[in-house]
């Protein structure tokens, strides 16, 4: 039999830590950058006859767009921000997820994301405006994609690992709908203060040595803040997510997305 590494909670956590430092790496680009309120105004895009967008929904739009025609959003992980993609144009095969959901939109926090993403924004780049509206909303877009990619990519895959090792524990709480039950189930409050420690400290040692003359620097503690108070607690929805609308062997009663008050609405 071959070992399912995607199922594996070694693998996981170690998949989850490597995405800390792209998250906390595309955060610090991006704070190279001010405010530039401009690019999250509606009708300010710059776009002929755009004028119910703004120009980082926009860009959004077209990256995902290209995104979808490469297959991006075949991985479980990879929920996409924007609707009505193209199908995908590559032949992609992934490996075998183990995951027991049809339908992956199900768990797709990206409404929660983008505001979250919003508020860190003001809090790491400088105030007013450089006139950098493109390259502040090309770094938006890979930072935000990570964030998305780290929170799903939990939800999913730590949700069906966790359900796989206790499943007598998990299956009334899933009956009742109880969602308090759950979380108090997935909660692991050490490991995640050892994220919190983490981030805090790579945050720290990738901008030791920067020219303060020209860089920005981030303090460790937004992104220590934006990891309690958004990554961890969205992950911890998703499982919930997941979990509510996982298909057990023999089950016919299915669970819809409007079944759980955590599912994002478009």
């Amino acid at each position: 039999m071959i070992h399912n590494y995607q199922l594996d909670l070694n693998y996981i956590a170690s998949r989850l830590e490597g995405l800390e430092e792209t998250i906390i790496t595309k955060i610090i680009d991006r704070a190279q950058f001010c405010v530039n309120e401009t690019i999250y105004q509606i009708g300010k895009s710059g776009f002929a006859g755009e004028d119910q967008r703004c120009l980082f929904d926009l860009r959004m739009h077209y990256h995902e767009q290209m995104d979808a025609a490469f297959g991006r959003f075949i991985v479980p992980e990879e929920r996409p921000f924007t609707r009505n993609l193209p199908e995908p144009r590559r032949q992609v095969t992934i490996p075998e997820s183990g995951l027991q959901i049809d339908d992956f939109e199900v768990v797709n926090f990206a409404g929660p994301i983008r505001t979250d993403y919003m508020k860190l924004v003001k809090e790491i780049c400088r105030p007013g405006d450089d006139a950098q509206y493109g390259s502040s909303v090309e770094h938006d877009v890979y930072a935000i994609q990570a964030i998305s990619r780290r929170i799903h990519y939990g939800a999913f895959y730590v949700a069906e690992c966790k359900y796989l090792g206790n499943p007598e524990a998990f299956d009334p709480l899933i009956d009742a709908r109880n969602t308090t039950g759950i979380i108090d189930l997935i909660t692991r409050k050490e490991v995640e203060e050892n994220i919190i420690s983490r981030v805090r400290q790579k945050t720290a040692e990738m901008q030791k040595n920067v020219n303060t003359d020209v860089r920005n620097v981030v303090n460790p503690d937004l992104l220590v803040q934006f990891y309690r108070d958004t990554v961890i607690p969205l992950t911890k929805q998703g499982e919930v997510a997941y979990l509510f609308n996982r298909i057990r062997t023999g089950d016919n009663s299915s669970s819809r997305r409007d079944d759980y008050e955590y599912s994002f609405k478009w």
